[in-house]
């Protein structure tokens, strides 16, 4: 089976490397096929390495050593047991979907190679990080992505917009990463190794204080990575890059990086509760805060972007309450349906010259039927209704709420589900039905290839039957994430389903009613509760005028005060020091025998007066 490993994690970095060849030459159709073929298998090998841990356990494999020095010794290892098999079928699955899907999608751009370049090298990075058997190697995968998501938000660099946008996301995860190092120089400084089974098996000979610093330091990091706030603002920004990228990010990559990194952890979390408390307090109110700005906003891809913010809120409840076999199972959930409203996304701006207001649109059901069924469905599962895969791995995280008497956790998830099923139907209603808005401005839509639309068939299927597949899933991962029992008499759950059904049918139905009517009255835009949504809750602002300002401010002054009169000036003085002094100096070699002479005179008459008066000391 090793050779099936090292098949899944390096076939995406020979497509990497392979479209890295053709980076700088004009756009070659064959990049992107074999990008395509190498990621597909990479999928195709992480299934049959999902079919051997179910049969045979986890496998683990040491590459080569990697750093050695005194006691320090971290090897290129890499596991693939029952969690990080799930996230790499996950990942694969996904990806082979995005770049099928870019062959059409990035067809007309010019830097057609380096964009597979990247998106390859960025599924390899996903791939380090969810394999390697250490927190070091998860480090190494952890940078990985970071750097691909500031290379892809900021593919087309020409415009300010995307530079801006992947300088954030880059600078805001380097924030987070600071807090992540000081979490794992904490356990190697306490536990002498870095390894998993090594520092799970040593975490209980620590005081509860060390712990709960260690798992801080670690949440800081998975802020940065999946976007929770204060550290959330980069997620929405991120969508200047193409859209591709965004399924990329939001499905099965960068985002759920973070989300990843509590689950593994699950062993040290279990043993801070209050620290979990306190990530699942932080997931509600993020579940909440994100789905209340993508009632208002206009934009096609951040009201999806809210909505991934959002069901990250939802999985960090679940993992911080314990429940990690259910967070794992939300994310898997989630990356099908969240990568098939981006990629449709895709589809819809193809159609409409890059239009990205949705109140432009409208009517585009009758051009696009493939694409809003398919966007439809996605949405219904985003919604959790049932069969819907949402409907089965959100509904649990409820549960959980419930179960462990956060019941203000739980009525926050319930009102975001509300939410959830209210935006993403008006975004389907504002999009693909109501009035034909886009016939004023001239476009005329077309549906996507149709390679492009049999491509998001599977994720289309998946995200209707992958919830079926909750009891085996539960098997198969709590072979080694801890088990989650629900304590809930069986009428009160049957209550819980329905009411939270029931709540996301109504808004469902409320937003259908609203937008076959025209929507709500333009007056509502000038309230104050409007633009507060419509602005973030002036957040951007406040961090532009409390942070961005006056660290700019901070900057000009160290520039024009301390580099340019204090650090220049010093360096300047020296080097004008040394030239003139060179430039007195030169007469010496003038040529001249007289001069020379006289020179050699002047320094048998130096060597005499220090023959004369020096005395060496005893």
């Amino acid at each position: 089976m090793e050779n099936y490993l090292y098949t899944a994690l390096f076939a995406p970095l020979i497509s990497a490397l392979f479209g890295a060849l053709f980076a700088a030459r004009p756009k070659a159709l064959f990049v992107g096929i074999v990008a395509s073929c190498l990621i597909g298998l990479s999928m195709l090998s992480s299934l049959v390495l999902l079919f051997d841990v179910n049969e045979h356990g986890a496998l683990h494999v040491t590459l080569m050593e990697w750093i050695v020095a005194g006691n320090l010794y971290i090897p290129f290892g890499f596991v693939v047991d029952e969690v990080s098999v799930i996230m790499m079928v996950t990942v694969t699955l996904v990806s082979t979907v995005v770049h099928i899907y870019s062959i059409g999608y990035m067809d007309h751009d010019k830097s057609f190679n380096r964009f597979f370049s990247y998106l390859s090298a960025f599924v390899f990075s996903m791939m380090i990080l969810v394999m390697s058997d250490n927190f070091a190697g998860l480090f190494i995968g952890w940078e990985g992505v970071g750097l691909c998501s500031w290379l892809l938000i900021g593919f087309w660099y020409h415009k300010h917009s995307a530079s801006w946008a992947a300088n954030e996301a880059f600078i805001m995860n380097r924030i987070a990463d600071l807090g992540m190092l000081m979490g794992l120089f904490l356990i190697y400084w306490n536990v002498g190794s870095l390894q998993y089974d090594d520092v799970f098996a040593t975490l209980k000979e620590f005081d509860n204080a060390l712990i709960t610093t260690m798992g801080i330091f670690l949440f800081i990091g998975a802020m940065g990575k999946s976007a929770q706030f204060p550290l959330h603002t980069w997620l929405a920004d991120a969508m200047e890059g193409p859209t591709p990228v965004s399924a990329l990010i939001h499905a099965a990559t960068m985002v759920t990086a973070g989300v990843y990194l509590v689950i593994r952890a699950g062993e040290l979390y279990s043993m801070v509760p209050d620290v979990g408390f306190a990530i699942a307090s932080l997931g509600a109110f993020v579940a909440l805060f994100a789905a209340s700005m993508a009632l208002v906003n206009n934009d096609l891809k951040r009201i999806i972007a809210y909505s991934t913010l959002s069901q990250l809120g939802y999985m960090f409840v679940a993992a911080g309450l314990g429940a990690y076999w259910i967070a794992l199972f939300h994310l898997m959930t989630h990356a099908f349906f969240k990568s098939l409203l981006f990629l449709g996304a895709g589809n819809v701006m193809h159609a409409m010259h890059d239009e990205l207001n949705i109140k432009k649109m409208g009517g585009l059901y009758g051009s696009m039927k493939a694409t809003a069924i398919l966007m439809s469905v996605a949405s219904v599962a985003l919604a959790g209704i049932y069969p819907f895969a949402g409907f089965f791995s959100k509904d649990k995280i409820l549960e959980v709420a419930f179960n462990e008497g956060a019941y203000f956790l739980w009525f926050a998830l319930f009102i975001g589900a509300g939410l959830t099923a209210f935006y993403s139907f008006r975004l389907v209603m504002l999009v693909f039905f109501g009035e034909k808005e886009h016939i004023k401005y001239g476009v005329h839509p077309h549906e996507a290839q149709p390679f492009v639309i049999y491509a998001l068939l599977p994720l289309g299927l998946l995200a209707v039957v992958a919830g079926l597949f909750e009891h085996s899933f539960e098997g198969f991962v709590t072979r080694i994430l801890s088990h989650y029992e629900i304590h809930i008499a069986h009428g009160t759950e049957i209550v819980l389903i329905a009411a939270t059904l029931g709540i996301a049918l109504s808004g469902i139905a409320f937003a259908i009613y609203m937008y076959k009517r025209g929507g709500f009255s333009k007056r509502l835009e000038e309230r104050w509760c409007y633009k507060l949504l419509s602005n973030q809750y002036y957040i951007p602002k406040l961090y532009e005028l409390y942070i961005m300002r006056p660290f700019d401010a901070m900057a000009k002054f160290a520039w024009l005060n301390v580099d340019m009169k204090v650090v220049d000036s010093t360096v300047d003085f020296i080097a004008k020091m040394i030239y003139g002094t060179g430039e007195k100096a030169r007469k010496m070699q003038s040529g001249n025998l007289s001069d020379m002479l006289r020179w050699m005179v002047v320094g048998i008459v130096v060597l005499l007066f220090l023959a004369l008066f020096y005395r060496p000391m005893a």
